[in-house]
């Protein structure tokens, strides 16, 4: 009779089942750090989104000079875009959580006025729009969407660093990675 004795060595499969998991958990946490890093804007873009002015829905202009120095979310919008408004309520629900910690929200509606103050008399919205039009599509395109697409928003910190920039509809994954 053989018997067995026991090892506490363990077996190749654990091991490189191990391996394997630590090589993901390195992964992960280092897209994760990739993904929250802040990234310097240029110059001439920065210049760009401080120095532009928009009228609001309501006749008032919007400066975005306003929102320096704090982190702010700059979202590019229409009401014809299906994804834009679903998205619209996570967007009203981050701004309602985090506007006394200092954090903006920023519409920018790429839409005729009257279709955007229609709209907003049925889905108001607590955060500021400003009717961006055609002015709007050059910012957006200054600020990294080449293609044009909606939605499009970005996140700037209170550094002025671009912390993410996202073309497509955001998840609530998405926002939660903001603070």
């Amino acid at each position: 009779m053989n018997a067995e004795i026991p090892s506490n060595k363990p077996s190749r499969h654990r091991r490189t089942f191990l391996s394997v998991a630590a090589g993901a958990l390195v992964a992960g946490l280092g897209v994760a750090w990739w993904r929250q890093r802040s990234v310097a804007l240029p110059e001439s873009v920065l210049a760009a989104l401080w120095a532009a002015e928009f009228e609001q829905p309501d006749g008032t202009p919007l400066t975005l000079a306003q929102f320096k120095g704090q982190p702010l979310v700059v979202n590019f919008w229409a009401t014809w875009c299906t994804p834009c408004v679903e998205e619209m309520p996570l967007l009203n629900a981050f701004y309602q959580q985090n506007k006394s910690k200092s954090w903006q929200v920023l519409g920018l509606a790429i839409d005729q006025p009257s279709a955007v103050k229609r709209f907003l008399s049925q889905y108001p919205v607590e955060y500021p729009i400003g009717l961006a039009g055609l002015n709007g599509t050059a910012l957006m395109t200054d600020l990294g969407n080449l293609q044009g697409g909606l939605p499009f928003t970005l996140v700037i910190d209170a550094q002025q660093g671009l912390r993410m920039k996202k073309l497509g509809k955001l998840s609530q994954a998405d926002i939660h990675a903001w603070v």
